[in-house]
């Protein structure tokens, strides 16, 4: 719908006026044009739908972060069993070496 200039959303459509960018002709098809009320209406499910799709974002967001704060959560223990695991994987490399030297020590 293309704004008149001078007009606002809720002005009815005088056909007695006539189209400001033809002048002479007059407006006769007034069932194309909504009624303000129709306008209103319009605006009013436009908005519903909105608010709607709005709250299904937050629901969405919500879920994903709580799915964030778990992945996180899980993260975090595996990256404590991979400092275990490397930890214990140093002791026992030290444990080889000294192994090692007490052979050394044992085969002179």
């Amino acid at each position: 719908m293309k704004m008149i200039p001078g007009k606002t959303l809720f002005d009815d459509n005088n056909p007695d006026i006539g189209n400001p960018e033809r002048p002479g002709e007059k407006c006769n098809d007034r069932k194309k044009e909504a009624t303000p009320l129709e306008r209103l209406k319009n605006l009013e499910e436009k908005i519903a739908a909105v608010v709607e799709r709005v709250k299904a974002l937050k629901e969405e967001k919500t879920s994903l972060e709580r799915k964030i704060r778990e992945l996180e959560s899980t993260l975090d223990e595996k990256n404590q069993v991979v400092e275990s695991l490397t930890a214990e994987k140093t002791s026992i490399k030290t444990q080889v070496e000294e192994l090692l030297t007490e052979l050394e020590t044992i085969e002179l």
